[in-house]
């Protein structure tokens, strides 16, 4: 690639040309669609085994609960040791998770508190190993694809949630849910793959002391504190999981409560809300180029309420598939940019504690929210509870923006930032506009950039 590049024209897929990222990427990826096939299959279980929209709630708010405590402490470890290694511990563990609930499947030994503490403990796991997957993103690309990057990190994750459900209908359908718990044990060797054929920066220099590890949380939670944008983006990202988010982990109970579609209307419905997410991400980086990430971020924000009003008041399956793949898009929307404003302000030394509070935000919001939207769902219908709460995010967004707009520049401005990383001359320095910046570069840097790129180990 030469020559210059314009905003209206970078490509989405532009952060794939560094190796080490998208080893990283395609290994998460074929993880992830099997943890959407398990996802698929745990809920319709729950669903149909207890008939209640509560149960689906709180089942898969488990997944989420762990962060509010584990998260942060996740955070911690991974600012501590070696992040290649803790992934490789961490996903073992959920190696043994998975292997167990295949088991009992196929012994035909399930049962709802089984599944519950199964669920509890992927996502104890989940959640210390999410904030060290998410500091190594800014290790790996330099900061002009960072968010390009974050949103392709979120689509693997929500192309997992385009076929992971599809194979789960056809898999349940086939073979039962057993079979779809056991693809998805398979599929974590992937992420062991991809972890040895990279290479990262070591860890930053550890403290002398050894410092107790609630005061390194608290380090990281000063530091959000005190960076404007970083504060900003965490309050509206947790405003928007515990009002809109809940519309995820609530798709099996709208498919067969609402619609009476099964199995069946959970997968179309789960892979429309994939859909969109995957084409959010791919408009990421070329809007960010075009619009600036803050522009694109408050566009989102502005657009997810409305869009769970939407998927809300759909009247049919068709409508809501149309609806929530719209909800998708601008929800990665603002997943993706509150991310990256978080990663790109803060210091390498503290990064995945930055990350972690991004997690806690993420699944404290969410779990929270599953839990109180469930129980309302109950008694006043999931399409009410759902609507109401997109008009109430929308609202959030409308006075946070309207007498503070300086909170929203803020995560917009350059940050000084720490140590090391093969992007470390760039990070320390002030960062122009996205669209300066993609004008201004020039051959002799993209060379250097190319020089720098993480290879195999």
């Amino acid at each position: 690639m030469t020559g210059t590049t314009s905003p209206s024209r970078a490509s989405p897929l532009r952060p794939f040309q560094y190796r080490g990222w998208a080893t990283i990427w395609t290994g998460a990826f074929v993880s992830n669609v099997g943890t959407w096939m398990e996802t698929v299959a745990i809920g319709v279980y729950v669903t149909q085994a207890t008939g209640r929209a509560t149960w689906t709630g709180i089942v898969a708010a488990l997944t989420y609960v762990p962060t509010v405590v584990l998260g942060p402490i996740g955070g911690a470890l991974a600012d501590r040791f070696d992040r290649r290694r803790y992934l490789a511990a961490v996903t073992l563990f959920q190696i043994c998770l998975a292997g167990t609930l295949a088991a009992l499947a196929a012994t035909r030994s399930l049962s709802v508190p089984a599944v519950a503490v199964i669920v509890l403990l992927a996502g104890c796991a989940f959640a210390v190993y999410m904030p060290a997957a998410a500091a190594m993103t800014p290790d790996l690309v330099p900061p002009r694809d960072l968010l390009g990057a974050m949103s392709l990190n979120t689509a693997q994750y929500n192309l997992g949630r385009v076929v992971g459900p599809a194979l789960a209908g056809l898999v349940i359908a086939s073979g039962g849910l057993g079979w779809a718990f056991g693809l998805n044990t398979v599929s974590f060797a992937a992420v062991l793959v991809a972890l040895s054929l990279v290479r990262i920066p070591p860890p930053a220099s550890r403290p002398s002391g050894r410092p107790h590890i609630w005061a390194r949380v608290a380090d990281g939670a000063r530091a959000a504190r005190a960076d404007t944008g970083i504060r900003t983006a965490l309050l509206l990202l947790l405003a928007t999981t515990f009002l809109v988010s809940p519309f995820i982990g609530l798709v099996p109970a709208v498919a067969i409560k609402v619609f009476h579609a099964g199995a069946t209307g959970t997968s179309v419905l789960v892979t429309a809300q994939g859909v969109g997410a995957v084409l959010s991400a791919l408009a990421a980086g070329p809007l960010g180029a075009r619009l600036g990430r803050r522009r694109l971020l408050v566009g989102a924000l502005l657009a997810v309420g409305p869009a769970a009003v939407l998927y809300g008041l759909a009247p049919n399956l068709a409508a809501a598939a149309a609806a929530i793949g719209l909800l998708g898009f601008v929800y990665l929307g603002v997943l993706s940019g509150t991310g990256a404003v978080c990663q790109a302000r803060a210091p390498r030394e503290l990064r995945a504690r930055i990350a972690s509070l991004f997690m806690l935000a993420v699944g404290g919001g969410h779990a929270l929210g599953l839990v109180v939207q469930g129980w309302l769902g109950d008694r006043f219908g999931l399409p009410l509870v759902t609507a109401v709460t997109g008009v109430a995010l929308l609202a959030v967004v409308v006075v946070t923006w309207a007498p503070r707009p300086a909170w929203l520049r803020e995560m917009d401005a350059p940050a000084a930032v720490g140590v090391g990383g093969p992007w470390s001359a760039e990070v320390h320095a002030p960062e122009p506009a996205d669209g300066q910046r993609e004008r201004e570069e020039g051959d002799d840097e993209r060379e250097q950039r190319r020089a720098q790129r993480p290879q195999p180990g």
